[in-house]
């Protein structure tokens, strides 16, 4: 992959991400067979092989491949089992093409196994509550995106509760990704992710969301995934996530024009022609990591 020199590029051995234009689209590739988005669709390996070039094709600068489900009331995974379910996707995909691979993991066996068959970036829901992760990050110099959650994905939407949730959510991220750095992983490699529905009631994404400036002026590049969430169902009546594009829509225009460097989405073709024209109507740099 030919290398750009910029201070809005993150670059590390395997790969680089180009933020110069504004905003970009990571796809997400689920190969669960309970996925809330999907239910299933691309746990057949040759399936999400080929999805995942069709959202290379699609514009997506970066694939997340995740195999373990963690909607709302989902148990866990074991590490074998995703390594089984993975593996072979990321290792197929990262021969095709030069698009960077994102693990989807809050195991470090799984990731471990993932950047060694070629993956490029770490996203842990638990923002590197496993200390593992922060240390394999930092020693093989990938990107790391540090999620927050309340609970777990079985008991995080049973009651979820904040005093002030923009600031609690914000104070945790700026807590990890600390945390991260003296690891020893690049602050620039850090992206801080608000947790849009793990652990939220509707309100509470909604002013995540009206606050999401508060997150980008925060010091570390920030990723947001609403895509075809209940909440956004239940703003649009739309019970069946497939039907949920347009309000998906709204929150990733509202995401890019915020300065949000990554929206992670279902939709790839939709949300790079949103995610294109907000950037080209209001241009703007991606301000890196202070």
């Amino acid at each position: 992959m030919a290398k750009v020199s910029s201070k809005n590029v993150v670059e590390w051995p395997k790969g680089q991400l180009d933020f110069s234009g504004g905003c970009v689209v990571m796809g997400v590739l689920n190969v669960t067979p309970d996925s809330f988005s999907d239910g299933g669709r691309f746990f057949d390996t040759n399936r999400a092989i080929e999805h995942g070039l069709k959202m290379a094709a699609e514009g997506a600068v970066i694939i997340d491949v995740g195999a373990e489900s963690t909607r709302p009331g989902s148990a866990s995974v074991s590490a074998d089992e995703q390594i089984k379910r993975a593996i072979p996707v990321i290792d197929a995909l990262c021969k095709k093409i030069d698009v960077p691979i994102s693990i989807d993991t809050y195991k470090y066996e799984v990731a471990l196994a993932a950047l060694e068959a070629g993956a490029g970036m770490i996203n842990d829901i638990t923002a590197l509550s496993d200390e593992r992760m922060g240390e394999l990050a930092a020693e093989q110099q990938v990107p790391v995106a540090l999620m927050h959650m309340q609970g777990t994905p079985a008991t995080m939407q049973a009651e979820p509760k904040y005093d002030d949730v923009v600031s609690e959510v914000l104070e945790f991220l700026l807590e990890r990704a600390k945390r991260a750095e003296e690891f020893g992983i690049e602050r620039k490699k850090i992206f801080i992710d608000p947790g849009i529905g793990f652990g939220k009631t509707l309100e509470h994404n909604l002013l995540l969301l009206r606050n999401i400036d508060r997150f980008v002026a925060a010091g570390y590049r920030v990723l947001v995934g609403t895509s075809r969430k209940s909440f956004i169902g239940k703003l649009t009546g739309k019970e069946k996530p497939a039907e949920r594009i347009f309000g998906t829509a709204a929150s990733v225009a509202l995401c890019a024009a915020a300065g949000v460097s990554i929206v992670r989405v279902h939709d790839v073709a939709e949300m790079v022609d949103v995610v294109n024209a907000i950037n080209a109507i209001n241009p703007q740099t991606i301000k890196p990591p202070r």
